[in-house]
Order: C-alpha cells, then structure tokens, then sequence
C-alpha cells in the first residue's frame, strides 16, 4: 500500500484528493492547514491543522510511513512549500508540486503588479477611491491606513475582532464566482480599483475579466518564490504523475 500526503487547501487539491483515494493500492491523507473557520472536507482520510514547523512534519512523514509527499496548496502559501520541501529532503521521500498556471496579462489589461502585499497598498496612493479588496482576511489590515479611500473586502471568513480595517465593508463569500456577478459588483459598488493575488485558475478569474471589459485598474500582487522540485499544472497531470512513479 503507497501512503500519499496531500497538503492541500484549495478545490484543486481536494478534487486531488478524491481522485487519488480511487487508486488501488493507493492510500490518501489530505491535510487541510485550517485558515478557514468551515473548510470543505475533502473526500477520503484527512487531517486540519499545522505540523509544527519542518521537524514537525518531517517527524509526520515518518511516523505514518508516507511514501510520498504532493505540495498541492494555494499559490501564496508559500511557507508551508518551503517547509514541505525540506521535510520530503530529511524524510528521504519524493515530493510533487501541483501548481496551477498564474494568470498572463492580456492587452486590454489595466495591471500594476507589485511583490507583495504592502507595496499593493502603496500602490493605491492618489490612484484609487474605490477598491474591490480580494485578498483574503489575513493580510487585510495592510490597508486599515489608507483612511481617505473605500474599501468592499472579499473573503470566505470575516476578519478577525482585533484586526484593524480600512472604511468600507466586508462580504463574505466564497468561489467560483460568475462574470455576471463580477459584473454586477464591479458596477453597483462604483469600483475603479481591484486588488488581486495572481493565483490562476478558474474559480475567482472573472473578476479579471470583468475589469478587462470595463476598463478597471487591477494592483496584481506576484506570486512569491517557491522551492525546486517536479511540478504539475492540474489535477490530471498529478494523477498521471502518480500512476506513471507508482501504478500497476
């Protein structure tokens, strides 16, 4: 029996998850980093919490004899890559990376793409009154100074109490997301701003489009580094990888 640890987090990661738990002679444990209050479960056994750092889950490779090691988390969560490289390395296992494609600018595109989350704030200075926040709740409060303009905050979760916010309101909500709604936000809430991680895939990239067509700004913040190693785009391919390493 192949013990598979998938570190997940994202949809691609669960549909990962139930695909993998469908191979004979295959053994899926996906685990879930628990950023988010409810988090869809994926199919299969699981787990929801963090290792400890990259001892901790060096230390979980082995004591559940995994065999192998797929890093299929969101795009930015990067520390948790870096940490799982360096465990799959003490665990002497092989690790595969399913990292969707990033988001490629087309013509028509308003893009002011910066590094990082603060240097997105920055970028909003004497450039917008209005802005579509679609970061998420954790790096929120990197705007709370930005006092002169208004903010429409999207996330799954609402922010924690403590966490200080920029004027303007939070919905929480989660994807995909349709055009048509994208539309119908980008217009009802008079917005001349987004400001998006370019994280790829389907599931929130209406939003891009629907700047596109009506001319928005979007402040792109880059994806960080990740750690070398074998990728894969898609779920498909991490599939095929795994039954090409490991299949009958």
């Amino acid at each position: 029996m192949l013990r598979v640890l998938i570190l997940g987090g994202t949809g691609d990661a669960a549909e990962l998850s139930a695909r993998v738990a469908n191979i004979s002679g295959v053994e899926a444990i996906a685990s879930l980093a628990g950023r988010t209050r409810e988090p869809s479960t994926p199919v299969g056994n699981f787990r929801i919490g963090g290792f400890g750092g990259v001892e901790g889950l060096a230390s979980y490779l082995h004591q559940m004899q995994i065999d192998v090691l797929i890093d299929a988390t969101h795009p930015f969560a990067n520390q948790i890559s870096w940490n799982a490289a360096n465990a799959a390395t003490i665990a002497g296992i092989p690790r595969l990376m399913m990292i969707r494609p990033t988001w490629e600018k087309e013509e028509e595109d308003i893009w002011i793409e910066v590094e990082n989350i603060i240097d997105a704030a920055a970028a909003l200075n004497n450039q917008a009154q209005r802005v579509f926040l679609t970061i998420g709740r954790q790096e929120i409060s990197a705007f709370s100074h930005l006092q002169e303009m208004w903010f429409l905050m999207r996330m799954i979760d609402p922010p924690n109490p403590d966490v200080v916010l920029p004027p303007g309101i939070v919905l929480c909500a989660i994807g995909p997301f349709t055009l048509a709604k994208e539309r119908e936000i980008l217009s009802s809430y008079q917005i001349d701003t987004i400001v998006s991680k370019n994280s790829g895939g389907n599931a929130t990239y209406a939003k891009i489009i629907a700047a596109r067509e009506m001319g928005i700004k979007v402040v792109m913040v880059n994806r960080p580094p990740i750690p070398a190693g074998e990728q894969v785009p898609d779920v498909e391919s991490a599939v095929n990888w795994l039954l090409r390493m490991y299949g009958d």
